[in-house]
């Protein structure tokens, strides 16, 4: 026997208010990378061109994640009964992947930057990369408040200060550079960056894979819903426990309760929107609950 429930909890993250925070970065990144590009072409600047190229996959995960969010909000169909809610997860995923080949390219380039230095005009480079440290830390600050609720927007926020991050290293470098022409230096800072930037992209990865394979959200303890559940009156037993994420901000639970065989059914059916009420303060906003009476035997028992 099913039931839903489905009011809302103001845990819950309304994506919608992201939309303005996605288009402002977009604008100021795509206008930073025609601008960041045209200087390095006219002053034949690799470190720039190819700093140009990481912001232009910057603004390409933006995008991204962008189509996801508006995905999450068309209704189901009858091929795709939960929408397109997982969109989301995969938009993070890829994000992930897009991050870590971008980091990639730059280590890549910073080695053969290394290997052999290029002349470089330290001035004009660390004018052009103070600007991207300042459209980079703007679009980032716009996700700095919702990071933590959001796969989409930590991916975004890392992008951001990643870009931060290249863009302070070439401003020093070029300093450096303008008064001791150690062109190898803004190679070595690239390096060093991106090895911090890889690191913590990790986190982004894998919490993105596990979503995608149906694992538990890292904010869901499964021992803890099982504590609360128990804790309700009437609940004699809670099985056969299954907890995934629909999206990047909404979880799923389906159980099978057993329950006194003394209740009448007015009293099940308020004691199945308990436990769904409960299951919401928990951040699991869609389960299905199934009841029973006296022992059950499953083959496939998480709990």
């Amino acid at each position: 026997m099913a039931h839903n429930h489905s009011h809302d909890h103001s845990h819950q993250m309304n994506v919608t208010n992201l939309n303005r925070a996605f288009y402002i970065g977009i604008g100021l990144n795509l206008v930073f990378v025609i601008v960041e590009a045209g200087y390095g072409w006219m002053y034949n600047s690799l470190s720039l061109l190819s700093d140009a190229g990481h912001n232009l996959s910057d603004v390409m995960s933006l995008v991204l994640s962008l189509i996801a969010f508006k995905l999450v909000k068309r209704k189901p169909t009858s091929t795709y009964t939960y929408g397109f809610r997982r969109a989301t997860i995969l938009a993070s995923l890829i994000n992930a992947v897009l991050l870590i080949f971008a980091v990639g390219f730059i280590i890549y380039e910073a080695v053969g930057r290394f290997m052999n230095p290029q002349p470089l005009e330290g001035g004009v480079v660390s004018v052009v990369a103070f600007v991207g440290i300042f459209v980079n830390g703007i679009t980032a600050w716009l996700f700095l408040k919702d990071k933590e609720k959001d796969l989409n927007v930590k991916g975004a926020y890392l992008h951001m200060v990643a870009d931060a991050l290249v863009s302070l290293a070439v401003v020093i470098g070029g300093i450096i550079i303008i008064y001791t022409n150690w062109f190898w230096l803004d190679a070595l800072l690239s390096i060093l960056i991106g090895v911090v930037i890889l690191a913590g992209t990790w986190s982004l990865l894998t919490q993105s894979l596990k979503l995608s394979l149906d694992g538990v959200p890292e904010n869901i303890n499964p021992e803890k819903v099982k504590q609360e559940i128990l804790k309700i009156n009437g609940v004699e037993d809670f099985q056969h426990v299954h907890i995934w994420a629909l999206s990047t901000t909404e979880n799923a639970l389906t159980g099978h309760v057993r329950i006194s065989d003394k209740l009448t059914i007015p009293e099940i059916e308020n004691l199945k929107e308990t436990i769904k009420h409960e299951l919401e303060h928990l951040q699991i906003k869609h389960s299905t609950i199934e009841t029973y009476f006296g022992e059950k035997h499953f083959e496939e028992d998480v709990f």
